[in-house]
């Protein structure tokens, strides 16, 4: 076994970190993300978080401290922003690790950790500079730490609140809602009304507070703004309207889960119904821990599907305890030759994977913005490996060789997820401002204006080390937008015009379908196009 889990933190770590740094920064996510800590440390302010300059609200700081360390150790790069969301994945995986050890064996755990690892969103989004994944995180290892405080030593519990606070730091009051809300009706449920007394531990409390309340404190009283902007709009606000264009039908997290679980999705159904009783009467009293872990995925996936704000990650969280449910399951078909859902697993991955393979060899052909030539070397090795998941398990099953079968499984979802690692780079080419900015910086000079005009790559300003004049522009930078004092940033057509007529040269930044709409209006005629990508046109007044 100690070999066993050597190779597999050898595996997983390669897998997280190994060309972590070798795509451009993806827009726009990955380019704010990076940018608002590196103005931090040109600054030196690290208490009002700042986007091109101006307040960045929408997040708490904690994420962008973590990355500013990271950009601090390793320099502004790709891989600095990335660092702490592949180190906080392998967290989750590590915290997994031994919540199923104890809850279920170490046979359980190894399994539940591989699937975790290998899961594709998991995956992906542990590959990107986002808050998702440090959420996940803190929030894995403050269930964890409550569950230890309950069940082991309530000192346990300052895991518990460290987490939360942590999550709390890292997004706001999910970080305490979630948490909250999978231990009342786990309470509930099981009617262990304990559970009040002993999780109102005294320490774990003061250091909810030591560590959550003291930017909360600082950014206020800065900022007056902050409170209603953050705490009503944000959270209130987002969370109950459209207001960020974000809404999604209740069922979308739906197959985002059953294609985010590849190459693992067929244990799913296996894995809910090791939450039922052997008797419905004896529900709560027995499978605790089962019904612990469903509690916290369904919680989480629950409170996101009734949000009229959804994205792909905010499920990230209900990964680790799917994980475990899963890998319980695995265990068992391992250990049971008789137990039918060894079976019943590769039926439904054959039903989820087919599909999306046959999808793989197919989409290269049809779609109309990338050729076939480009795409299929990222699409084809994916599909290859998952056709032989599907294939080696049932060609093991026929053998009778369970342990066998689920080991060659777990190889093969290390090799599928290394192969779509490759994906990343299509993306540097599509979502990156790096070429851009490259391009730009071959011929700015100091001095130079630089300006975008009906947009903003936000990987612009981090690559360039310059803020940016936008035109035509507010997007999610309004409210910052509207407390900057030189109107000379935010600017239409008209000072457009006149900063363009004026004595200081001028960078121009703009989409490619704009140029007939921007030709119109500046006067002089534009000069020669200094540079181009597929979707931006780069210009200059003067040479």
């Amino acid at each position: 076994m100690a070999l066993r889990i050597l190779i597999f933190m050898l595996l997983a770590f390669a897998l997280y970190f190994w060309g972590l740094g070798n795509h451009g920064l993806l827009e726009p996510d990955e380019g704010r993300y990076s940018e608002i800590p590196r103005e931090m440390r040109e600054s030196g302010d690290f208490i009002t978080p700042k986007l091109n300059y101006i307040k960045y609200f929408e997040k708490p700081v904690l994420h962008y401290w973590l990355t500013a360390s990271a950009q601090a150790v390793f320099g502004e790069k790709e891989f600095s922003g990335r660092f702490w969301p592949a180190l906080l994945a392998l967290g989750g995986v590590l915290c997994t690790f031994v919540l199923a050890k104890t809850m279920f064996g170490r046979e359980t755990a190894m399994y539940s950790s591989v699937i975790l690892t290998t899961s594709l969103v998991y995956f992906a989004i542990g590959q990107i500079n986002i808050t998702d994944m440090p959420l996940s995180f803190f929030l894995t290892l403050s269930m964890t730490g409550f569950w230890f405080g309950l069940e082991k030593n309530r000192r346990f519990y300052l895991l518990f609140y460290a987490g939360a606070a942590l999550a709390l730091l890292t997004k706001g009051l999910i970080g305490i809602v979630l948490p909250g809300g999978i231990i009342f009706w786990y309470m509930i449920l099981t009617r262990r009304w304990d559970i009040v007394r002993s999780a109102l531990y005294i320490p774990g409390i003061i250091l909810f507070f030591v560590l959550a309340l003291p930017w909360f404190i600082a950014v206020c009283f800065i900022n007056s703004d902050f409170f209603y902007f953050f705490f009503i709009q944000e959270h209130f606000l987002r969370y109950a309207t459209q207001m960020h264009g974000r809404y999604e039908p209740s069922w979308f997290f739906i197959p985002i889960l059953l294609v985010g679980l590849f190459p693992w999705t067929g244990l799913l159904p296996g894995s809910f119904r090791t939450v039922i009783p052997s008797r419905l009467r004896s529900f709560g009293r027995e499978k605790k821990e089962e019904l612990f872990l469903f509690l916290w995925f369904t919680v989480i996936f629950v409170f996101f599907s009734l949000s009229n704000s959804k994205l792909i990650p905010y499920i990230i969280p209900v990964f680790p305890p799917l994980a475990i449910l899963m890998g319980k399951v695995l265990h068992r078909i391992t250990e049971d030759e008789n137990h039918r859902g060894a079976r019943r697993f590769l039926i439904w991955n054959s039903l989820f994977l087919i599909p999306f393979i046959l999808a793989l060899f197919i989409y290269p052909f049809v779609n109309n913005r990338i050729s076939a030539l480009e795409l299929l070397p990222y699409s084809l090795p994916v599909a290859l490996l998952l056709s032989g998941f599907v294939t080696a398990g049932w060609i093991f099953y026929r053998r009778g060789n369970r342990r066998l079968m689920a080991s060659a499984l777990c190889i093969l979802a290390f090799l599928t997820m290394f192969s779509f690692k490759r994906v990343f780079l299509l993306y540097d080419s599509l979502l990156s401002a790096r070429e851009l900015a490259s391009a730009i910086g071959e011929f700015r000079t100091p001095g130079d204006v630089i300006a975008q005009y009906g947009n903003y790559d936000q990987g612009l300003p981090f690559y360039l080390k310059q803020r940016l004049v936008l035109v035509n522009y507010l997007g999610e930078l309004e409210f910052g937008a509207k407390q900057e004092k030189d109107p000379s940033w935010f600017i239409g057509d008209a000072q457009l015009k006149e900063l363009w007529n004026g004595d200081k040269r001028v960078i121009l930044v703009i989409n490619a379908d704009r140029l007939e709409n921007v030709t119109e209006f500046l006067d002089p005629p534009l000069s020669s196009i200094v540079a181009k990508t597929d979707k931006r046109i780069v210009l200059v007044n003067r040479p």
